[in-house]
């Protein structure tokens, strides 16, 4: 019996490039025993009906469609629920992510690797500043945490089946895909690739989008902003203390006060901030425990195609301790 690989492709407004990455998926993965799990994030264009049109005329392709926007980390967790492949793969449907690159990451695959990261050598279609601020972000991100989170690789990735019922059984709601990736260890390996422009429409992860990931996983997978901020509040407290020492000498020798209302004022100001700031930050961790507590849903499930006609099941996989959720 020859292995059967997932394909697990997002989807979100994106009627210009659906049918071109169904094409070059095709062509790629003839020959092989495959199948194409779309994950419509609530599109509001002609998104819904393209994809149930693909779904009626290839067996290979399976439709999930939430009803409505639950974000992009929510959408692969959903293909990874669905899925049924010896090898799951996630990538964008923009063609950012060559379709030609899959054959290599299951070659990994079959040599050993659990975990196959595609990992970015050049990003063509970019503006210089979001090039710095990634390269910026995973080396930042990298020595806030002890999770080895590799460099440069997006949600471009292949997982074996251990490793995927791994990554189902986590589902914490403030979702950072490629920080769980790493957090699951095992076996991996890297291909490596050239990210393309968008083969049509608009870039979907915007520059907030994004600052909003990067926040999410600096959070997910580090105490550290915490510590820096305890440690932050040793350093001034001890120099208000040398200030201090430092006026009742002044006092006591020269019979002055020290004046500067503004550096007074500046001080003040300066602490209040911080301890603003610190708020906020512990406010971030109180709410994504609330977040938890409450067991919301990931996603929620409208319809779904392509399953039941194929006799395959209209339900996630069970596997793994994964809730699942339709309506």
């Amino acid at each position: 019996m020859s292995d059967l690989h997932s394909i697990v492709a997002p989807v979100f407004n994106e009627e210009d490039c659906i049918g071109v990455f169904h094409e070059r998926m095709t062509e790629v993965m003839a020959g092989a025993e495959y199948e194409i799990i779309f994950v419509d994030d609530g599109s509001a264009d002609r998104t819904p009906d393209i994809l149930e049109e693909i779904a009626l005329a290839d067996p290979h392709v399976r439709v999930v469609r939430f009803s409505r926007n639950f974000g992009h980390q929510a959408a692969i967790t959903a293909g990874l629920d669905y899925a049924r492949g010896d090898t799951v793969t996630s990538m964008d449907s923009d063609l950012q992510h060559p379709p030609e690159v899959v054959p290599k990451m299951i070659e990994e695959w079959r040599q050993g690797a659990d975990v196959v990261f595609a990992v970015k050598q050049a990003r063509h279609g970019e503006s210089w500043a979001k090039k710095l601020n990634a390269k910026v972000y995973y080396r930042l991100l990298r020595a806030m945490t002890d999770t080895d989170i590799p460099a440069d690789a997006s949600d471009f990735r292949l997982t074996g089946r251990v490793a995927t019922d791994g990554l189902r059984a986590m589902r914490e709601h403030g979702r950072y895909l490629r920080g769980l990736a790493g957090w699951v260890g095992m076996r991996r390996a890297f291909v490596y690739y050239e990210s393309q422009p968008r083969h049509a429409g608009e870039a979907k992860y915007g520059m907030g989008r994004m600052l909003r990931l990067a926040w999410d996983g600096m959070l997910s997978f580090s105490v550290k902003p915490l510590r820096a901020i305890s440690t932050v509040g040793f350093v001034v407290a001890g120099f208000a203390v040398l200030y201090g020492i430092y006026a009742i000498a002044n006092h006591v020798a020269v019979g002055e006060d020290v004046p500067g209302w503004t550096s007074l004022i500046t001080s003040m100001l300066f602490l209040g901030g911080l301890q603003l700031f610190a708020l906020g930050l512990v406010g971030e961790y109180v709410a994504r425990v609330l977040e938890e507590v409450r067991g919301r849903p990931l996603y929620l499930v409208a319809a779904t195609y392509g399953f039941a006609e194929q006799g395959a099941q209209s339900e996630p996989d069970r596997r793994s301790p994964a809730p699942r959720v339709t309506v």
